[in-house]
This record gives structure tokens, sequence and C-alpha cells, in this order.
């Protein structure tokens, strides 16, 4: 107890096997647990944990969440995802203060207009609420954005996703946590995956700084840490490159953002939250690198471009700054495999920054690929074996055969 509250989450006993084992403790693996138990009766399961749960990306982020990605093989998974915000809120019986305040990808020249209504074309034919605005359409909707000539990349119009908007991270962890531990699953804090055993092809026990856990199947699903924890523990390379992501928050202010508005042009997108403040986030380090350090480069880009497409903000003070990591695959897209190579191994990871939005709805399927040993139709496009046969998605705009191992 503490004070007069309860744990969200019991302190478990250790046991020397498990029918399932998470190496991670984030939002991915925590959903996984909780529809193993949920919907296919699988409670006999340990989260491993090295630090605490959430202390990696779904602590580091700026809680974004939609379903305007570019090609039809993400898109379904994301959309799914949306629509699955009201109805886990009522399920973990946990406020995670969902608000769906839409999301403005704005567009600075003719070309970038074009490029759009191609994506969004995409998005409609798969019923997703998604349209293309004008600048006055958008000033519209938010009367503080600068549709002048003024900034150094004039704004001609934006893509409006209505569905999209913010969650509360936090909220999401402990309430997975709280959901997944009431249902059996243990979690271990501060338990690092040190080894893991394979016997005639198939996973037979994970090695931790606890000890052993004997178990058949071993989800590994640890964001920015996946690539390295599956070449030194399994000689598994994975094409991803980890690089570092930064964000920060202004002091609070009076409600005049009410949209996510995102700037591909100025790499800035930013959300007023519910307690005033402009949550900001830039785009990624252009090296790859495992730091978490913060750098005053980002609060200087952050400023200028705020500045430029928001002039309101012009005199804020930044209150926090924090990095995080991005699990980057050449096409920005994710890993999702099981049983291959090893037997009774499931790999999640990849997901560069769109993570948070995916990891209730991935959770869901990936449970039942592991419970059902077949992959969901909705998981076939994330086979590591694409890149191997030269069939990468379209979410950028790399050409066939790119990748940091090249």
């Amino acid at each position: 107890m503490f004070g007069k509250f309860k744990r969200l989450w019991k302190e478990p006993a250790w046991k020397s096997s498990y029918d399932v084992v998470i190496i991670g403790g984030g939002l991915h693996g925590l959903a996984t647990a909780y529809f193993l138990s949920r919907n296919h009766g699988i409670r006999n399961i340990a989260v491993i944990e090295k630090k605490f749960i959430g202390f990696g990306g779904a602590g580091r982020n700026t809680a974004i969440v939609r379903a305007n990605q570019r090609t039809a093989e993400n898109l379904p998974l994301y959309q799914e995802g949306l629509k699955l915000w009201p109805t886990l809120t009522r399920e973990l019986d946990f406020n995670l203060m969902f608000h769906d305040c839409g999301n403005l990808n704005l567009a600075h020249s003719e070309a970038a207009m074009n490029a759009l209504r191609m994506q969004i074309a995409t998005a409609q034919m798969l019923g997703i609420d998604i349209h293309l605005i004008d600048a006055h359409e958008l000033k519209e909707l938010c009367p503080v954005i600068d549709i002048s000539d003024r900034p150094r990349f004039p704004i001609f119009g934006a893509m409006y996703h209505p569905p999209g908007g913010i969650i509360r991270h936090d909220a999401l962890v402990w309430g997975l946590a709280r959901a997944a531990s009431t249902s059996g699953t243990d979690i271990f804090q501060e338990t690092e995956a040190t080894g893991i055993r394979v016997e005639h092809g198939k996973i037979s026990a994970l090695e931790t700084s606890r000890g052993t856990i004997h178990t058949p199947r071993l989800l590994l699903t640890a964001g920015g840490y996946s690539s390295q924890l599956a070449w030194e523990m399994l000689g598994i390379p994975l094409p991803i490159s980890v690089l570092t992501i930064q964000a920060m928050v202004t002091q609070p202010l009076k409600p005049l953002l009410s949209h996510v508005v995102s700037s591909g042009a100025y790499h800035v997108y930013a959300n007023q939250t519910l307690k005033g403040e402009i949550v900001t986030g830039a785009h990624m380090d252009p090296w790859p690198n495992f730091t978490t350090r913060t750098t005053a480069h980002y609060i200087k880009h952050q400023a200028e471009a705020l500045s430029e497409i928001l002039p309101c903000l012009r005199g804020l003070k930044f209150m926090r700054h924090w990095a995080g990591l991005a699990d980057m695959t050449p096409d920005m897209a994710p890993i999702i495999e099981g049983n291959d190579p090893v037997e009774g191994l499931y790999i999640d990871c990849g997901w560069g920054y769109f993570g948070f939005k995916s990891a209730p709805v991935t959770g869901k399927y990936l449970a039942r690929y592991i419970a059902e040993q077949r992959r969901p139709e909705i998981l076939e496009p994330f086979s590591l074996k694409r890149f191997c046969e030269n069939r990468l998605l379209g979410e950028t705009a790399n050409p066939p055969g790119y990748g940091p191992w090249n």
C-alpha cells in the first residue's frame, strides 16, 4: 500500500516456467499480454523489463494517434487501432484521455498538395475519414496558423484527418499493466534479459538477471533495443537503424490550438494538452545512436519552426525537453515475425515513430498469432522476409534494395 492507494499491478513471485515470456515492458508487450489472457485464455505470462514499464518509447513520445499513413498495407492496421481507443477505455475501466481533436498535415507547395491528394485517395478507398482542405479552410479550422506569405514556406493547404488525436501515454501504460496483472501476467521490473536458449531449433528458456525462465514461446518487443538483443542473443540481423528523436513542452497557455498540426517542410509538429501546454516534436537525429540525450540544436529548431507557422507562440518558454529511440526500417514499416528462424520466437519491432499509435491493435493480433500459431492476414505485409525478397513497402520513397545494411 502507498498511503490509502493500492498498487495498480501486483508484485509477483518468481516462477521457473511460463507459457509465454515477453521481453519488453512497453505498450506492445503489455498489450500482447492483455489480449493473450482476454481473448485466448493464456494467463501464465511473464513480462521482463530491464528498467520499469513505460521507460522507453511508451513514455518518451508525444502521444499522437492517427491513421493517415501512405500505403494500403499499413492503413488498415492503424485505422482499426484508431477505432479501438474508446472500446479499450471501457474494457480497461481506465480513463485514457482519448481526445479525437483531428490531425492537420500542412502542405507548403503545389507539389506537396498533389502528393497529399494521392495519399488521401488511398486512405479514402479504405474508408478512412480524411480529405484535402485549402489554406482558407485551414484558417477557419485553426485561426492561429499563419497562411500569409510571411513564412519561409507559405502554407498552401492541409490534409485533414478528423478522427486523429491524442492519448495520455502514461494512462495507457498503467491501464494495460493493471489489466494484464489482474488476468495473471507477472510483470518483473528491473530484470534484465541476458540470454535466450534455443534447443533443436526451438525456444526453450530465457536467461535473466534473476534466474532462468523455461518457456516454449518468447516475444521480443523491446523497442529500440530489439535489434541489438536479436543479434547478441540469437545472431539474427534485423534491418533497423536506431535514431534519437526529441520532443519538448512549453509553459501552459489558454486554449488556442484545437488540432494536432504537423509540417514536413519544417520538420515540426505540435498539439495543446489538456493542461494547456504546447507539446512539440522534431525530426530524428540524422545519425544512428542509442542515446536519449537532448541537444540545444533542437530547442533552437523548434522555436524557429513554431514561430514560422504559429507566430502567436513567440516568446513562450520551453519547460521540459526529452528524447527517445526510434527503431527505423528502410520502408518505415514494422517487422512482425513468428517461428522463423526459430520455432517459438516472435519479433515485434521496427515501428519508428509509429509504435505508440499501433500498440493495442498490434497486441491484439500478436496475441492471436502466438495463441493460434498462424499469422493474421492483417500482419502479412510486415514479415521479415520482405527485405530478402525486395518487397519493401511504399511508406517512404526509398528505392528497392535500399537499407542501412547495404
